[in-house]
This record gives structure tokens, C-alpha cells and sequence, in this order.
């Protein structure tokens, strides 16, 4: 039986670092979990958020991945050393892939960065740039208003537009006179909203988005064990989600362009305790 790469995401978010996943290692099966029932994670306590993951951790654990991706940078932020002491699989975040790929494409050195109000209040962005680059500059603005529109499908309209301009304008006047070149993608849903912040960020401004670097970072990881799928026939994925299964079929659909099947998990509990 060929061992999977499981992936965690808040919701439908971390369909983006799997369809870079897939894209560069077409060989490996992928099982994935989207919580979309208790999405977004950004304005949870850490405690909380830590709980949730670790909750489905142990259910991911029944398929017997060999890699875990965590693919929701606010769990990265808060939960990504808990997880690892728990699983003895390698663990994989988003957030230094993501501060990787900015540090390399940055000629200004100054670095944008948005996320949810976790992910921002951590300051785990600013961490691992400055740990790659001490004297680089980060502008961070959260941005609670873009992981709902996502998660609802509602990523092409002219009110999530209208959302987007608002949300990056405090960002703009931060920016001004500092040479902002790269803004990083701090929350895997962004990237269904890049048409429309990169069109409110301007030709000067680069988006960089953790999922190439992050699949880059799971090859090397799975080569370093000796884990890389040999087989080459189709893999059979497997897509779970706790919340609305149908939405979340739509939404992946539409952003891998494949046909998908997705299997509702309800928990025992009404309240995800």
C-alpha cells in the first residue's frame, strides 16, 4: 500500500500548496483534511487552534501517512513544534518555505507580509525573515476579512474587490517611501484572491506564495528518508472535510481543474471538544 503525504488545512486554504504538491511530485498520494467546520482559525485563542490540530492529527494518523504538511500558516504559527513532538513522521510548516522565497526574490529588502490576526500577532513572519536576513524590513498586516470570503467561494466578485482594497490599504501607508518589492501570502486561502491583490499591490509589488517552496521543502524531506513514491501509476487521493462537503468540492474543483470526491467527517462531539 503506498504511503500518503497527509495535509492540514483551517478549510479549502491548503488546496494550494496540494496542487503544488501534486503538480511536482505526480507520483505521491495525497490525503487531505480541510476543518472547514471550524474555519477561520485567525481570530482563535492558540490554545484552541492547538487542540484542533492535534484532534486531527490522531485521525489523520489511521491512514498511516509518511509526511505530514501543515498547510495553514496560523497553525504553523502556533502549533507546528506540538505537533512534531506528538507524530514520529517528518512534519512540514509553510511559514519559513513562504520567508524562504521571499528572501530570495527581494532586492530592496523590504517584505510584506499578510495574514490572518494569528499569524500576524505571532510574528513568526518576522522571525524566520530576520533569522534568514537580520537587516531586512517586514511590514505585516492582518487581514481577518479574506480567509471567509474563500471559504464561502466568493473569491471572484466585486465585493470581495471592494474587501481586498480596504483590507490592504493600511499596508499601502506603511509602505509608502519604503521600497515594499515582495509581500508574501502569509495565509494559504490568499492565493484564490491574487488576481485582486496583486491588481490593489501594482506591477512593482511580487506575491509570493509558500506552496512552491513548500512542496520543494516535502520532496527533499521524503528523498532525505528514502520515502519517494517509486510508483508511477495515478495516485488515488482522498479529500475530507469537516464542514459543507459540496462547497468544498466546488471550490477545489475549480482550483485544481480535476474532478474530485470529498468525504464529510463529523465529529463526535457538536462543539469539536
Amino acid at each position: 500500500m503506498q504511503q500518503a503525504i497527509a495535509i492540514i488545512d483551517s478549510g479549502v486554504g491548503g488546496i494550494t500548496v496540494a496542487k503544488e504538491i501534486m503538480r511536482q511530485l505526480p507520483q505521491e498520494k495525497i490525503v487531505y483534511f480541510g476543518d472547514s467546520a471550524r474555519s477561520p482559525y485567525g481570530p482563535r485563542k492558540p490554545e484552541e487552534i492547538t487542540r484542533f490540530m492535534m484532534q486531527i492529527v490522531r485521525y489523520l494518523m489511521r491512514f498511516q501517512p509518511k509526511l505530514l504538511v501543515i498547510a495553514c500558516n496560523t497553525a504553523t504559527a502556533v502549533a507546528l513544534e506540538q505537533v512534531r513532538a506528538v507524530v514520529s513522521i517528518p512534519v512540514v510548516g509553510v511559514i519559513c518555505p513562504g520567508a524562504r522565497a521571499a528572501v530570495k526574490k527581494t532586492k530592496s529588502g523590504v517584505i510584506g507580509v499578510i495574514g490572518t490576526e494569528c499569524t500576524v500577532r505571532s510574528q513568526a513572519y518576522d522571525e524566520a525573515l530576520k533569522d534568514l536576513s537580520p537587516k531586512l524590513q517586514v511590514l505585516s498586516q492582518a487581514c481577518p476579512r479574506f480567509v471567509p470570503l474563500v471559504e464561502h467561494g466568493d473569491f471572484h466578485s466585486s465585493h470581495a474587490l471592494q474587501a481586498v482594497r480596504e483590507s490592504l490599504a493600511p499596508l499601502h501607508q506603511q509602505a509608502q517611501g519604503k521600497s515594499m518589492d515582495c509581500l508574501i501570502l502569509g495565509c494559504t486561502h490568499y492565493p484564490f484572491l491574487q488576481g485582486a491583490i496583486s491588481g490593489v499591490m501594482g506591477s512593482g509589488v511580487e506575491l509570493i506564495n509558500s506552496a512552491e517552496e513548500t512542496a520543494r521543502e516535502t520532496s527533499t524531506v521524503l528523498h532525505h528518508h528514502g520515502q519517494l513514491a517509486k510508483s508511477w501509476e495515478q495516485p488515488d487521493h482522498h479529500f475530507l472535510c469537516s464542514g459543507n462537503p459540496v462547497l468544498f468540492q466546488r471550490i477545489a474543483q475549480e482550483w485544481l481543474n480535476a474532478n474530485i470526491q470529498v468525504t464529510p467527517v463529523v465529529w463526535h462531539s457538536p462543539k469539536y471538544v
